[in-house]
């Protein structure tokens, strides 16, 4: 069974453990890692996206950042972070590879499968610019069906208007498309 810390609105522990169960059936608040995957092609950043799983308990089917999970209670983000690149994508990154963007919160509910899905999260951003062939990637077939990089601009302005293809959360865009501008004029 996951379990999850509880956190309060800035998305500190408040100390409470709540199953993943219980969490996405009450929208109980707590924190995910999202790694996204970038590089430079031909002057454009491009991102690699997943493909969930048919079988994933929300958005199965659908594009999604590169690689994400929950932060397991008593878990640090960047702990997670790694480990989610690791079981999703077979990527054995070290701390110093992942670039912190910052955070962004994640709240819906919806029903998938015939069951309602509440989601209350503070998602923390990481970034990843090392090299990544998606031939050798080792792909966790219950979690990502498939990768493909697309253009970062085309998935900002295709994101809202596509959600039969897309899940990307749009607030993820923005901490990376910030991020870069930061790095950018540094």
């Amino acid at each position: 069974m996951e379990l999850f810390d509880v956190i309060d609105s800035k998305g500190n522990p408040t100390g409470q453990i709540v199953s993943r169960e219980k969490a996405h059936a009450e929208g109980i608040p707590h924190r995910t890692a999202h790694i996204w995957i970038i590089r430079e092609k031909e002057g454009r950043v491009q991102i690699l996206l997943q493909k969930r799983s048919q079988n994933k308990d929300s958005f199965p089917g659908k594009f999604d950042t590169s690689s994400a999970g929950h932060i397991q209670a008593g878990d640090e983000p960047l702990e997670s972070a790694l480990r989610e690149l690791k079981e999703e994508l077979g990527i054995s990154a070290v701390p110093e590879q992942l670039h912190f963007a910052g955070t962004f919160p994640i709240s819906f509910a919806r029903e998938f499968h015939g069951k309602m899905f509440r989601d209350e999260e503070i998602a923390f951003v990481y970034i990843y610019k090392e090299s990544v062939n998606t031939d050798e990637l080792v792909l966790q077939t219950e979690e990502v069906e498939s990768v493909q990089w697309f253009d970062l601009e085309e998935v900002c302005e295709k994101c809202e208007k596509y959600r039969d293809i897309f899940c990307v959360p749009t607030g993820g865009l923005e901490v990376v498309r910030k991020y870069l501008d930061k790095v950018k004029t540094a």
